[in-house]
């Protein structure tokens, strides 16, 4: 319990950290001052191919990526330029990001997009693994978004639909 109320913690402490980074200023070192460790690093190279590169695919820059799953609803991708300061920081758990994974698309590539997922469920029986994040449709909608992949780690389908476990999403109060 205490992990927990500390992981808690250290999100709602996440836009606090935001503001005290500025583009074209803050450095590598204050980024992971501000966030600790980032969960994965990313080159240019391994984002170049994602419909939402920007920043990240310029030569020799790499970006950082701040899961906030299983019980936060944001994963941030920031990136840090070639230069050394950050060029630009993303929450990448939106809709509009959500509309870009599309059939076909591989897993790896989705994995890049979004971050890690808060779930990963493999559905032995239809040949499908599920993976899932939790999202903030709106302050007070929390949802889901899920992406069903082929057994060859291909897009089959992209859904959305209410996190039922947040409290108060039909009339659950915990």
């Amino acid at each position: 319990m205490g992990l927990l109320s500390a992981l808690l913690g250290l999100v709602g402490c996440d836009p606090q950290h935001i503001a005290l980074l500025e583009e074209g200023v803050a450095t590598e070192a204050d980024v992971r001052t501000k966030f600790g460790e980032p969960e994965k690093i990313w080159s240019a190279a391994d984002l170049a191919g994602n419909p939402f590169p920007g920043a990240a695919a310029q030569p020799g820059a790499r970006t950082l990526e701040y899961n906030r799953q299983p019980q936060g609803q944001v994963n941030y991708m920031i990136t840090i330029g070639p230069d050394g300061k950050m060029s630009a920081l993303r929450q990448v758990l939106t809709p509009q990001n959500f509309a870009l994974v599309l059939p076909g698309m591989p897993m790896e590539q989705v994995r890049k997009m979004l971050g890690k997922p808060m779930k990963i469920t493999p559905m032995a029986l239809k040949r499908e693994t599920h993976y899932e994040w939790r999202y903030s449709d709106g302050p007070n909608t929390p949802r889901i978004f899920r992406v069903e992949f082929d057994s060859d780690l291909r897009v089959l389908r992209t859904g959305s639909v209410p996190d039922e476990s947040q409290p108060g999403v039909n009339g659950n109060v915990t």
